[in-house]
């Protein structure tokens, strides 16, 4: 009787050929862009939607909370599913779901099914982005790992830069389904890799306990956070409070519970708890810029959304090409210093967005926003390498996992909240007028200087607070 085949175990490196592990780097580059893509892409399609199902900016919006819901829910657990069921066997389910809901993102009929689809469409985004990280490094040897960690990250910028542009071609041409309808034949080609190239699973995943009660609990808090920003009035209020009730309920949960769900104990650190909550101020002025930016530069100076998707894709391709440089910056000059200068340029460049919005032309919104977006890049680098530099070996990938969850809630907060607030200011009727788009564009970006100096006094107070405790 022939003996079985050995099973790769899960962080060993699979013995496939050349051609196949370049195969299963394919399925994980792609796995790391489409969400990406998803994501940015669905910006440029927001005006187009409000004409055609004839919904008000409340409903539109929508379409990105309902994704990164899914995305935020999936993230802080996608890793331990793989552990539990394989991380192979959720990769291509996430990409077979990712692929199905993007095909019905684009046969929706109404915009409730498109909510939903995106939903779906967040949710396998989810385990692509989590597993792709997860099992990169049982394709590549140990000392080209870092290489194969920095292509995954470039691929990932790749995808913020080139979804506008694509996103506004697509439109311009073949209609708002044009987009999703692009990610379906992408994600099954990623699909089709992964089954070739990536090695199976072990005969024995870990029985890892799943805290399905407080995940729960996560998922309303999330979606009661996101309708009380985007409803107005009472109802606003009502959710409001339910979402502080069912935090309070899943914090209380997580402290008794001896494998939380996520390490809220590790909050008690003055640094880290400025770290993150800096990082969630940062993410949700850097959405409002992809979100306000297409009703901005087609409303206000009557721009094709081919265009309007070049000139946002400016902000996130400069991101992209500044990531190396500001490493170098840190590298030399320290984290915390670079942190502050980001900021500092950060605030600068909204501050010239108020004054200056309809004042020069599409430039005038241009030249700050590339400023605005390197001010980030330099942020992000260094607060990154800040948070995750200080954490203990112990808990760098538990930190890790808090940073993202930050940088989830920020955008959640920026689609949902200051879109609602620009929405208010502008009005449905408003989003075709320039100086409505005008005023709604100065004030929101007003506010976000602030919201940058919140974050630029968090950091400088959380290392005060940690002096005084040594």
């Amino acid at each position: 009787m022939p003996m079985p085949m050995p099973m790769p175990m899960p962080n060993a490196i699979a013995p496939h050929s050349s051609a196949t592990r370049r195969a299963g780097l394919l399925a994980l580059g792609l796995a790391t862009l489409l969400p990406m893509l998803a994501g940015s892409m669905a910006n440029m399609v927001l005006p187009a939607l409000g004409q055609v199902f004839a919904v008000p900016f409340a409903s539109v919006q929508w379409v990105l909370v309902a994704y990164l819901l899914g995305i935020t829910c999936l993230t802080v657990v996608a890793g331990r599913l793989g552990d539990r069921f394989g991380r192979r066997r959720l990769l291509l389910w996430g990409m077979g779901l990712f692929a199905l809901a993007s095909l019905l993102c684009a046969l929706a009929p109404t915009i409730g099914w498109l909510i939903a689809a995106r939903a779906l469409q967040g949710a396998g985004a989810a385990c692509m982005l989590v597993l792709a990280l997860a099992m990169v490094g049982q394709l590549v040897p140990p000392e080209r790992r870092g290489w194969s960690m920095g292509l995954l990250g470039t691929l990932s910028a790749c995808g913020t830069a080139l979804g506008p542009s694509f996103g506004g071609l697509l439109i311009d041409g073949l209609g708002w389904q044009a987009p999703f309808l692009l990610l379906v034949p992408l994600s099954l080609l990623a699909l089709g890799c992964a089954r070739l190239g990536l090695p199976r699973d072990g005969s024995s995943p870990q029985k890892e306990r799943m805290n399905l009660a407080s995940l729960s609990l996560l998922v309303a808090a999330l979606l009661c956070y996101g309708l009380a920003l985007t409803l107005g009035g009472s109802l606003a209020l009502w959710w409001g409070a339910g979402a502080l009730l069912v935090t309070a309920l899943f914090i209380r949960r997580e402290r008794l519970d001896p494998s939380p769900l996520l390490p809220l104990v590790l909050l008690a650190a003055p640094r880290l708890r400025g770290g993150l909550l800096a990082s969630a101020l940062v993410a949700s002025v850097m959405v409002l810029t992809l979100l306000i930016g297409p009703f901005y530069l087609r409303g206000a100076f009557g721009l094709d959304m081919a265009t309007v998707g070049l000139m946002i894709s400016g902000g996130p391709l400069l991101a992209a090409l500044t990531g190396m440089p500001a490493g170098w910056l840190v590298d030399r000059l320290g984290a915390r210093r670079v942190v502050r200068l980001g900021l500092a340029v950060m605030g600068t460049a909204a501050l010239g967005l108020a004054g200056a919005a309809g004042q020069f032309g599409p430039l005038g919104y241009l030249l700050p926003i590339l400023l605005l977006t390197a001010g980030y890049a330099l942020f992000q680098t260094a607060n990154n390498s800040a948070v995750v530099g200080e954490a203990s070996e112990q808990t760098r990938g538990a930190v890790a996992g808090l940073l993202t969850l930050s940088r989830n809630l920020g955008q959640l907060t920026g689609v949902a909240g200051l879109g609602g607030l620009f929405a208010a200011l502008v009005g449905d009727q408003g989003l075709n007028m320039a100086s409505e788009l005008v005023f709604g564009t100065q004030a929101l970006f007003a506010l976000s200087a602030l919201l940058i100096a919140l974050a630029f006094w968090l950091v400088g107070r959380s290392r005060e607070e940690a002096l005084a405790v040594v």
